[in-house]
């Protein structure tokens, strides 16, 4: 989800100006707020829902209308079972981090799953790497094994260089800075203009 919110916003300020829409801007923040709070109320309605599908098994021994300082024993009932769900749930999240300990593997299938963590680089990354690779190359100029991988995060860096997250990512840095770099220098003028033509067709959709 995170990849997928990232991309939006890059499309976002490809449309707008170099300093955004504030009413995009602001729209944005409002999503953000609705989706931290989906937890919270996701629990709220799971609660009620499950208390009124139980309550039709246990009102009988509600039902002979007594009360208890003044509030109908109902609504005691009630609260018991929404309470007695939140208690469950908790207990369940208990065994689930300190029992079994899940979330540890949980964690390692995300990484797995996630082209980020395995054999794509991040645009920004890629740059940032882009630029110690070609540094790594002229300390090392004679060392035979410091070239060979060099070579192969030039191979790597290329391969990402044809996705569209990181042509998006170049539409993105020429509108806001307006202007034609990163320059990328271990392309070829073919990969160059290859490159400046996906970034063309994104931004014209």
């Amino acid at each position: 989800m995170n990849l997928h919110f990232g991309v939006v916003m890059v499309s976002e300020q490809q449309s707008g100006s170099s300093t955004g829409s504030p009413f995009k801007k602001w729209f944005m923040r409002q999503y953000w707020r609705v989706q931290q709070s989906q937890t919270i109320i996701s629990m709220a309605f799971w609660v009620t829902t499950l208390t009124l599908l139980i309550w039709p098994y246990v009102r009988w021994r509600f039902e002979n209308d007594s009360s208890f300082a003044g509030i109908s024993t109902t609504y005691f009932g009630l609260l018991g079972i929404g309470i007695t769900v939140i208690v469950l749930v908790l207990v369940v999240g208990v065994v689930y981090d300190v029992t079994f300990g899940l979330w540890r593997e949980h964690m390692t299938i995300i990484g797995e799953r996630n082209p980020f963590q395995t054999y794509q680089i991040s645009p920004n990354f890629a740059i940032i790497l882009l630029q110690t690779n070609l540094i790594l190359k002229k300390l090392a100029e004679d060392d035979e094994d410091i070239q060979r991988h060099c070579e192969f995060v030039d191979r790597w860096f290329r391969w990402n260089v044809d996705t569209e997250i990181f042509a998006r990512a170049m539409a993105g840095w020429q509108n806001i800075m307006e202007d034609d770099d990163p320059y990328l220098p271990n392309l070829t003028d073919e990969e160059r203009a290859k490159l400046a033509q996906t970034v063309k067709d994104l931004s014209q959709h």
